[in-house]
């Protein structure tokens, strides 16, 4: 009797030292192989990156894809200091879940007549907001849902992505996310300055067939309460909207969050729906997919409505992986799905990159920190030095090992081909 309790008493130990563990040092994720193969091919540079995590505050993940027979995708996961719980500001990469859940929204109102195609006439309700009625850069020059999704991921626009907040809703937007288990995520800001109040008020909207309208939705407002416990401090100093100097760090306790492994789990939702939950799946068409595929990987060259002048927007101007720091010609036979992000000396990516003529096909994502002064707002940050350089290279040596490495079932990649023109 005496034996029995003292091994259920070792029991009891080694659960709660397990679940101690799990608990202290579950947070951040890493992978002792992804470290060794970025070291073993690393430049003088990037070795200095990784040499300093606290610095550059840097995030890594691989995801290695096999096939099996049936073509089906498999995904191993590969980590280098990711952590959910680590501050980095999303940037435009909060866009890819806005889209997500402007067309779950959009096809919901199917049965009122709209699609993403309608014409959608945005009105001010509220302070700070402005009025949309015409769309340039669109072949008939209205503004579309499509349109605005286009540009997300074309170039980045922000105007397009403060439209589709303001038609998600603030509420909505954020509900849907968090249902999806998305739930270290936060959507709470335009891309404009507006005052917290401003940014939880959403605009009058109207959808337009004929010059007749054919659906209103009301202005919204925002009553769910977000977790801001967390006080989130940035930088030495920054400059506020009126160019003065404060010498503190930089609030972003109530900024926009999205985690990056968050990033990738929605980016794959959209590349493989059925490798994902159910749950964790945007409702979207089989059309709706493709749109948002032949968008997530069209160059601006390529693109005729809108036009852009490519020698502002180049070929990877929203390709950080192999290819950004460059500007040179990408390759035919490769194609980047990614959406990027860039504000406040953070640099972040998610992508899945495919060499048609290899058979290669992996996903990887990434974060850096390159803000040398410390100073925010100041436009002086080491993207050029530092930052492009940093995923170019990674990039590099995570293709030309996926390459190279042994594959029992090469993928059937039609799926991601596209006629572009």
């Amino acid at each position: 009797m005496h034996n029995a309790k003292n091994r259920y008493l070792r029991l009891c130990y080694f659960i709660y030292a397990f679940c101690f563990y799990t608990i202290s040092y579950s947070q951040e994720k890493n992978d002792l192989w992804l470290e060794s193969l970025l070291r073993s091919k690393a430049s003088p540079l990037l070795l200095n990156i990784l040499n300093h995590p606290d610095s550059f505050q840097y995030q890594i993940i691989y995801t290695e894809i096999n096939r099996d027979r049936n073509n089906q995708p498999h995904f191993t996961q590969h980590y280098f200091h990711v952590d959910a719980n680590r501050y980095f500001n999303p940037a435009s990469t909060v866009k890819l879940p806005t889209a997500l859940v402007a067309l779950e929204k959009i096809n919901e109102l199917a049965s009122k007549g709209v699609n993403k195609y309608t014409t959608m006439l945005t009105d001010s309700s509220f302070s700070g907001q402005s009025v949309v009625s015409i769309d340039s850069s669109a072949s008939n020059r209205l503004p579309s849902i499509a349109q605005y999704i286009k540009k997300i991921f074309l170039v980045s626009d922000n105007d397009a992505y403060n439209r589709l907040y303001e038609f998600d809703g603030q509420e909505l937007l954020n509900k849907r996310i968090w249902e999806k288990g998305y739930t270290n995520t936060r959507i709470v800001r335009r891309f404009v300055p507006m005052t917290e109040e401003e940014n939880r008020h959403t605009n009058s909207i109207r959808f337009i067939r004929n010059d007749s309208l054919v659906y209103q939705q009301p202005p919204a407002y925002c009553s769910i309460p977000f977790d801001y416990s967390k006080q989130i401090l940035v930088g030495d100093g920054y400059y506020n909207r009126y160019d003065s100097l404060i010498k503190a760090p930089m609030d972003f306790t109530r900024h926009n969050n999205l985690p990056l492994e968050s990033l990738q789990k929605m980016l794959q939702t959209v590349l493989f729906p059925a490798s994902v939950k159910l749950t964790e799946c945007f409702h979207i068409s089989n059309e709706d997919e493709q749109f948002l595929l032949q968008y997530l990987s069209e160059y601006p060259s390529e693109s005729h409505y809108p036009k852009y002048d490519t020698t502002e927007y180049f070929d990877s101007y929203t390709k950080f992986f192999l290819f950004k720091s460059g500007k040179q010609k990408i390759p035919s036979h490769i194609r980047i799905f990614n959406k990027p992000g860039w504000s406040y000396g953070y640099l972040t990516d998610a992508a899945y990159i495919v060499d048609f003529n290899s058979k290669t096909e992996f996903m990887i994502s990434a974060v850096i920190y390159v803000n040398r002064d410390g100073i925010l707002n100041d436009d002086k940050y080491e993207y050029t030095e530092i930052g492009y350089p940093f995923f170019k290279e990674i990039g590099e040596i995570i293709y030309q090992y996926d390459k190279n490495r042994k594959r029992k079932y090469f993928p059937n990649l039609d799926r991601f081909k596209f006629n572009y023109q």
